[in-house]
């Protein structure tokens, strides 16, 4: 057989396949993989062939060591937020820039949804629509918060753009870390949290009813109402602080004491 038409090793396919499933999001970063014997299995593969895949996957950086002594996958597309977090952080101009971004991606990963949305995303997504519906008669704004960032993961998912889902999952990790917006301010506000409500509904509903321009339009506007909505919290926020310090003297009053 020419050099060209070998068959590559079963440990390099072997390492391709798995690759494949993080990519896809069907294993996800933090995800402990299966016994090594359970994996041969499903794989089809001998042991020793599945150690040298994971092997090079670890050398990839893709697998890390898990707490329970196993594998893991490694957090992925985390670059973003390592130096560059602090400064964003510092850099609270940024958030309209990055909901300006939100606003475009979000868009096209609920057009795509709405397309491409197998069953197994469709349920999924009408298991988001009942946790947001749980958390807001609850009132408890965390759990709100965290059912909005998981229907935004479904529905990147849904789209199955690889690309889209890597970087918009590592784009939500800095979400859940308060990087760019206080999820949680948002839903102290009623009359937000119901707008917020009907707002992510709307998004299931038109992906549901595969509906891709009505999906775009709904999660666009969704996006740039959150935009506004923080606009308008911000600005009340530095109204009070200016009607405080002139209270207060800017504390130089309790200098000149």
């Amino acid at each position: 057989m020419p050099e060209s038409k070998k068959r590559p090793p079963a440990a390099e396919t072997t390492a391709r396949h798995i690759e494949d499933l993080i990519l896809e999001g069907s294993l996800r970063p933090g995800e402990s993989l299966p016994p090594e014997r359970d994996m041969a299995e499903a794989l089809d593969v001998s042991r020793p062939t599945l150690r040298n895949a994971l092997k090079a996957l670890e050398a990839k950086g893709l697998l890390s060591s898990a707490p329970n002594g196993g594998r893991q996958v490694a957090p992925l597309a985390t670059s973003v937020t390592d130096p560059l977090l602090t400064l964003l952080e510092e850099r609270t101009e940024m958030v309209d820039d990055y909901l300006e971004l939100r606003a475009t991606l979000e868009r096209m990963a609920a057009t795509l949804a709405a397309r491409r949305a197998t069953d197994v995303d469709r349920e999924i997504l009408s298991t988001c629509a009942q946790k947001i519906e749980a958390a807001h008669a609850s009132g408890d704004a965390q759990a709100e918060a965290e059912a909005d960032i998981d229907l935004h993961i479904a529905v990147y998912e849904a789209s199955h753009n690889i690309v889209l889902l890597q970087i918009m999952r590592a784009l939500s990790r800095m979400l859940r870390q308060g990087v760019f917006m206080n999820r949680e301010k948002l839903y102290t506000m009623p009359e937000v949290r119901n707008v917020l409500k009907d707002q992510h509904l709307r998004i299931i509903e038109t992906i549901l009813s595969r509906d891709p321009e009505a999906a775009g339009e709904a999660s666009e506007a969704h996006m740039n109402y959150t935009q506004l909505a923080l606009s308008e919290i911000a600005e009340a926020e530095a109204r009070l602080e200016l009607s405080l310090r002139r209270i207060e003297g800017g504390n130089l009053s309790k200098v000149a004491r």
